[in-house]
């Protein structure tokens, strides 16, 4: 028997996205939500001391057998009455990533409900397969839920499905899975997370405000196969395109410094009069940032990112770097992990859930 449902806390329920220039940083965590498992039951007898003796003999020796060979044995609810939760993140060699991983280890340590954590992420954005992998390890070792930030939105569907055939629970952070996918396999796995493209919008508004129509500048984009990285795209155009900017050049930098690096200096080559740099995330906008310095234009071009990482925040006090956004990343995880502890509770039906992200300024 589940326990009565719980009111879930007020960051778990749609919220709209919140924009604060210059806003602090978010650094407390939600509220805690206690997600009690189910409990056993207990049997009282009035039977003579010696046959209850007996009794309980009996069921001791058959009772391993009995559990081994029932069909809830292989169940993740029926391995460990402590919810075990795999985290399964995206390169970890981008720190908007480890501050993630940091801020689900935090919360594991001080949540009031116990709950084991396995965390876990690739060594690039592009090890599509690597991550498949991992997913299906996760199935195989019958953890209760896996929180998911996928590297591809469409190539790690099949898994996350083969996981709730699985009967473990799967929601779905930072990068949206694929809608069309998601139907085609009859599925529904819950998004926890920001909307990407109003947040790269309100960046590339600002950004806007410092420029003049007709102005040209490039966008350095995430990963194709993203939905985020897609979604941040047409935001910073949605902006673009409201103050008549020219959009000189669009390319991916596949989410990575050094890519992105490459992929400006060769834009700064074919367009001497760029006035800017809008990027998909900070990691690119650093790359950018070395191709200015490296052409001799640092502090004549102006950049703008995506995650609010620490490595920007100098370059943001400098000016360097005109604006980000931030999606709290030592959080994101974290309202994934609660949603998971939620509907383990309640087996409730999944549901999409909007979290905050900020516009960060000088």
């Amino acid at each position: 028997m589940n326990p009565p449902m719980k009111t879930a806390p007020e960051y778990l329920t749609p919220v709209p996205v919140e924009i604060v220039e210059r806003g602090p940083k978010r650094n407390a965590l939600p509220p805690r939500f206690p997600a009690e498992r189910p409990g056993s039951g207990s049997m009282s007898t009035s039977l003579p001391g010696i046959l209850i003796l007996a009794a309980l003999a009996f069921f001791t020796a058959c009772g391993p057998a009995q559990r081994d060979a029932s069909p809830e044995a292989s169940t993740p609810s029926a391995i460990s009455s402590t919810p075990r939760i795999a985290l399964v993140m995206k390169s970890l060699a981008n720190e908007f990533f480890l501050t993630m991983e940091n801020g689900a280890k935090a919360h594991q340590k001080t949540n009031a409900t116990p709950y084991e954590l396995l965390a876990n992420g690739i060594k690039d954005e592009l090890d599509v397969t690597r991550q498949i992998d991992m997913v299906e390890q996760m199935i195989a070792q019958h953890v209760d839920a896996i929180v998911l930030a996928p590297a591809d939105s469409k190539a790690l569907v099949a898994a996350c499905k083969k996981a709730q055939d699985a009967g473990i629970v799967v929601v779905n952070i930072d990068n949206k899975l694929d809608n069309a996918v998601l139907a085609e396999k009859k599925t529904r796995i819950p998004f926890i997370g920001p909307d990407n493209r109003q947040g790269a919008r309100k960046v590339g508004e600002y950004l806007a405000r410092r420029l003049q129509p007709g102005d040209p500048v490039a966008i350095l984009e995430g990963a194709p196969n993203a939905f985020n990285g897609q979604q941040r795209r047409q935001g910073f155009v949605d902006a673009f395109e409201i103050a008549k900017l020219r959009i000189a050049s669009s390319q991916s930098g596949h989410w990575e410094t050094d890519k992105a690096n490459q992929v400006a200096a060769a834009i700064l080559s074919e367009n001497p009069d760029l006035k800017a740099f809008a990027c998909a995330n900070d990691s690119m906008a650093l790359g950018a940032i070395a191709a200015l310095r490296a052409a001799g234009k640092l502090g004549q071009i102006h950049v703008v990112g995506f995650d609010n990482i620490s490595a920007v925040q100098s370059l943001l006090k400098e000016g360097r770097i005109l604006a980000t956004a931030d999606q709290h990343a030592d959080q994101i995880a974290v309202f994934g992990i609660e949603y998971a502890l939620q509907l383990l509770a309640t087996r409730a039906a999944p549901a999409d859930r909007e979290t905050p992200v900020d516009l960060i300024t000088q």
